[in-house]
């Protein structure tokens, strides 16, 4: 593949991205929600006292942060923790397989 000159502009372009601490990504939205989330973004880019507060008040909103072990921290809160359910199964021999 060629150098061409539009893949080397990328290339520098997103270099000095990174050097800035930013990174680029794709999102899926609807089409009356543009503006808004470009105009968020381009606020959260600031990385100033403003975007620090937009930062938690939509980690607020949004209902906290994702973190590993999550699933299983709702499993433990769930009402059945401890009532000692136990599932009735059917016993079923199964089917003779000739081999």
């Amino acid at each position: 593949m060629s150098n061409t000159p539009q893949r080397r502009a990328i290339k520098n372009y997103r270099k000095r991205l990174v050097q800035r601490g930013m990174v680029r990504f794709e999102i899926v939205g609807r089409e009356a929600d543009r503006d808004l989330l470009r105009s968020l973004a381009k606020r959260l880019a600031e990385n100033d006292a403003e975007a620090d507060r937009l930062r938690s008040v939509m980690t607020r909103s949004l209902g906290g942060e994702s973190r590993k072990g999550g699933i299983l921290e709702s499993l433990r809160r769930s009402p059945l923790v401890g009532a000692d359910v136990i599932p009735a199964r059917p016993f079923e021999p199964g089917r003779k397989v000739d081999l």
